[in-house]
């Protein structure tokens, strides 16, 4: 039986926004470097997703790097062009935060950063889990005018940020969107739901899709140690998002 809910899924590619997409999610955000908790996706990536879909919201993080949310004038830059090609693309919406040295919200960089975004809808993402005061910056996001928060509640996982995400949608009171994210699955989405009171949810929905290549050299990786075969990846998997509706 289908809810009322929301889903976002955390599309690593054009493919996966297609099967997010087919699984009647409402919405995606698009990223790239999905190990380094998401970077901004190449113009051909947004292009190839908008054409591949019909329907779908699109938004995409703007993040120049993996790591902490404290931001060189160089980075600072590159976030808003980003932003200036994600309006010439006229996506959905831009996905972003950004912190003080000092862990609290750079109000003064939020407020140029949402200014540079309009017309479009911005989330404010995880950032939000490491910064000092929770509820602080609740109140300093709204006031930016950003449309949603992306958080698990300042827990690894949003099943253990239930209390927090409670008090943050009460407190929000129609103001602004929760919308909990970071290890939602189908087995715990009606609890976080039931608990916190949230309507938007943000998953990932992926399986693991293996390699058709025949030759394989296994012993040149491309990339870090972190990675455990060239030959297989992830994708989101139509028939998980259907799970989570």
């Amino acid at each position: 039986m289908k809810t009322n809910r929301i889903i976002e899924i955390c599309a690593n590619s054009a493919q996966s926004c297609i099967e997010a997409e087919a699984g009647g999610a409402k919405r995606v955000e698009l990223c790239a470097a999905i190990p380094e908790g998401g970077t901004t996706p190449s113009y051909g990536e947004i292009k190839a997703a908008q054409a591949l879909t019909s329907h779908i919201d699109i938004n995409i993080i703007i993040r120049p790097r993996g790591g902490d949310f404290l931001y060189t004038p160089a980075e600072i830059q590159s976030m808003l062009y980003d932003i200036e090609m994600a309006k010439q693309l006229n996506v959905h919406g831009v996905v972003f935060g950004c912190l003080t040295k000092e862990g609290w919200i750079d109000v003064e960089l939020l407020n140029r950063l949402v200014a540079a975004s309009k017309p479009l809808s911005v989330t404010f993402h995880r950032a939000f889990d490491v910064c000092r005061d929770p509820f602080a910056a609740l109140e300093q996001i709204i006031a930016a005018g950003c449309d949603r928060i992306l958080t698990s509640g300042q827990q690894p996982v949003a099943e253990k940020g239930i209390p927090l995400i409670a008090e943050l949608v009460k407190r929000a009171d129609g103001r602004i969107i929760i919308m909990p994210g970071s290890g939602v699955r189908e087995h715990n989405i009606a609890q976080i739901a039931a608990e916190t009171g949230a309507k938007e949810f943000h998953t990932s929905a992926r399986s693991p899709l293996y390699s058709k290549m025949e030759y394989r050299n296994e012993n040149v990786p491309m990339g870090s140690s972190i990675v455990t075969s060239e030959f297989e990846t992830s994708q989101t998997d139509r028939n998980k998002v259907i799970a989570y509706l």
